[in-house]
């Protein structure tokens, strides 16, 4: 099991491993899942770990990201009257990390929230660094806010069900994060699989440049841009 701690703006803990449920602190209060569908195996693994009785599974991708989503998770939080201090669970890709943040922190003008990132990509970029938003037809991103989760938890497990491909675009990005720091260690990419004993402290690595540079910078002014590289 790998474990940091972002120090800024607002600390939380993150952890990378197998069996990361054991490590989830949750504060009090109420508590609501959103997740993907294609995880559901692994979002009700969590609902029941951490005695989730509010659950809403949704189809993820860019079609998550939309504003008639939002308004349908932000009506299935209020139809069940939960209250400020409510914490909302997201278990997905990096467009459920994306769309469960702003739900977070725009509902009620602001709840905490932890993220159960289960894409390589997800982990190493969406999940870390307090970056939520919406798509418009105009354009990606178009809509969002700087908000911070209050926990990370990677279950490597769920990356054993990924597609290669999609495996693989997380480590385009950590390989990403080595270009930058000059890490020489992210750029070693070759041979790594789910199954990869170095899998989970190489991603822990990945975490560890992208979370140096967005506690210099959280708020992307000047150098977090870097980790914009290859976004369209």
């Amino acid at each position: 099991m790998q474990r940091l701690s972002v120090r800024k703006p607002s600390p939380y803990p993150i952890a990378i491993g197998e069996g990361v449920l054991a490590q989830v602190e949750v504060p009090q209060g109420p508590k609501a899942l959103l997740y993907d569908r294609k995880v559901e195996g692994f979002a009700l693994e969590v609902a029941e770990a951490l005695k989730v009785p509010h659950r809403l599974g949704l189809e993820g991708g860019e079609g998550a990201k939309t504003l008639e989503v939002y308004g349908q998770v932000l009506s299935f939080l209020a139809q069940r009257g939960l209250p400020r201090n409510t914490i909302l669970l997201v278990v997905g890709g990096g467009t459920l990390t994306d769309l469960g943040g702003f739900v977070a922190a725009t509902y009620l003008r602001g709840i905490p929230y932890l993220s159960f990132p289960t894409t390589t990509l997800s982990v190493v970029d969406a999940s870390v660094g307090g970056k939520t938003g919406l798509n418009l037809p105009e354009g990606k991103n178009l809509v969002g806010a700087f908000h911070f989760p209050q926990g990370v938890y990677a279950e490597l497990r769920a990356l054993k069900t990924l597609p290669p491909f999609t495996f693989k675009e997380g480590l385009v990005e950590a390989f990403k994060h080595g270009l930058i720091s000059g890490d020489e260690g992210l750029l070693e990419v070759e041979g790594l699989a789910p199954e990869s004993p170095r899998l989970e402290a190489y991603l822990a690595q990945a975490v560890a440049v992208k979370m140096a540079i967005t506690e210099r910078d959280p708020l992307e002014r000047g150098e977090r841009r870097l980790l914009n590289l290859g976004h369209t």
